[in-house]
């Protein structure tokens, strides 16, 4: 096995991990930008986040399994990477738009 597709593996594991704390162990204190005083749904806001997590997760082993059965210069494998990268730009994206709908809105203090 390629120390790339070790590596992304690694990254999924690690990922994979995280998603799985926050959707099923209920760990929104994992996410970024969490404030517990605005968020009105936490089971909510951990089932979305977690799924993305989890989503992507899914995508670095894909990604890991295309680094391993493709050649080094492999036409597939810049393929791979270049759609990885617009889905995750997208799944991150969607995950800081969606969690809005797990807020309340803010005071505006003038």
């Amino acid at each position: 096995m390629s120390t790339g597709s070790v590596i992304l593996l690694a990254c999924a594991a690690f990922v994979g991990a995280l998603g799985i704390l926050i959707r099923y162990f209920g760990r929104v204190e994992l996410v970024a930008g969490y404030d517990p005083d605005r968020v009105t749904d936490e089971e909510g806001l951990a089932s979305f986040i977690g799924m993305n997590a989890l989503a992507v997760a899914g995508l670095l082993v894909v990604l890991a399994l295309v680094e391993f059965t493709e050649p080094a210069d492999g036409a597939a494998t810049d393929v791979a990477w270049i759609v990885f990268f617009v889905a995750v730009v997208a799944l991150a994206g969607w995950m800081v738009v969606g969690s809005r709908r797990y807020e309340r809105e803010r005071d505006h203090e003038r």
